[in-house]
């Protein structure tokens, strides 16, 4: 089935004025937050990954997101052995590194200690479920997959931060692996990395454009995942150059106007592309809340409006909504980080 991700990439690379805009459902947090990742019920229920991919199952289904990202273990089951993509619009994605500022481990420091690259998942085992894999088997599985960066203002470790992506890049266009780039603002205390709280937008804007300077299209990422850090950094970096597709990171969980207004916002400071995975898994009702999500990205709705059709879709279902209406048109901060 023709995807609808390529048709968006290809309608935005001819007109970059284009209004299309790219969802994604990150369920990919199995790699970070490991036995809380799939997050609890609305009664309170502690999922189980079991519980995590059905709700994946389902939106995949429902057809609005146009990425599903995930784990490679999550992949296997889903592409490879299910092939529930087979017949979806939707493109399955998988996290291709997990450097140390995603371990989210209890107990742990790690996501405040300078980010280190490592990738668990090869991808062989992305595209194939295997390792060694024939070139006819790499069709089997994803290809796509999510690239996480965070320099911290260490030129040691950024400089390791650099050349991990250098050797990510090089193997990725060798096997015909597509990848999108996700940068975070630095993860240690600012006092560690010295950056004024107000350049850090311009100093992750500085090095996306430095990386990218010494990249040819054949090795490029198709989007970029970045905080959405308000709308004169954001403008800046889409209109420094027209042809790379800015996307921004859900972050936190947060309200539902806090998931619709940063779309919203977003789209209009010149994104096109935005990953959500706490808002929507968190959501009492995962395929509404995607639903009105994809209102606000196309333009049918503003998020105001939005958060009051959820309610009332939560009304019409019988669910009880987490917080009241009033509560749930309050606005909260963004993150920057994954362990915001």
């Amino acid at each position: 089935m023709k995807k609808a991700l390529d048709a968006k990439l290809a309608a935005l690379k001819k007109d970059p004025a284009s209004r299309e805009f790219i969802l994604a459902d990150a369920k990919d947090a199995d790699m970070a937050f490991c036995i809380s990742s799939p997050g609890r019920s609305i009664d309170g229920r502690a999922r189980s990954i079991g519980d995590f991919r059905e709700q994946l199952r389902e939106i995949v289904s429902q057809g609005l997101v146009d990425i599903a990202l995930m784990s490679a273990s999550t992949s296997e089951l889903l592409t490879i052995q299910e092939r529930i993509f087979d017949s979806s619009p939707v493109t399955p994605a998988v996290r291709a590194n997990d450097s140390t500022d995603i371990h989210i481990i209890r107990g742990g420091r790690y996501s405040v200690s300078s980010s280190r690259p490592f990738a668990t998942a090869t991808l062989e085992h992305i595209q194939a479920g295997k390792s060694p894999c024939t070139e006819e088997e790499r069709s089997l599985g994803a290809n796509l997959g999510l690239y996480s960066i965070t320099f911290n203002n260490d030129v040691d470790q950024d400089l390791k931060t650099l050349e991990a992506y250098k050797a990510f890049r090089l193997e990725a266009e060798q096997k015909n692996f597509r990848h999108f780039l996700e940068v975070f603002h630095p993860n240690v205390p600012a006092e560690v990395h010295g950056i004024p709280p107000e350049e850090v937008p311009y100093f992750v804007n500085d090095h996306i454009v430095r990386v990218l300077a010494g990249v040819p299209s054949s090795s490029r990422p198709v989007f970029l995942k970045i905080p959405y850090a308000g709308p004169k950094p954001l403008e800046e970096l889409c209109g420094y150059d027209s042809s790379i597709i800015v996307g921004v990171l859900g972050g936190s969980a947060g309200t539902t106007h806090d998931a619709f207004l940063l779309v919203h916002e977003a789209k209009r400071y010149g994104a096109r592309a935005a990953l959500f995975g706490r808002k929507i898994n968190v959501a009492e009702h995962q395929l509404s809340f995607v639903e009105h999500l994809r209102l606000v990205a196309d333009d049918h709705i503003k998020p105001a409006e939005a958060v009051k059709s959820y309610h009332a879709a939560l009304k019409s279902m019988k669910i009880h909504p987490r917080c009241s209406l009033d509560q749930d048109l309050e606005l909260t901060a963004t993150c920057a980080s994954y362990a915001d």
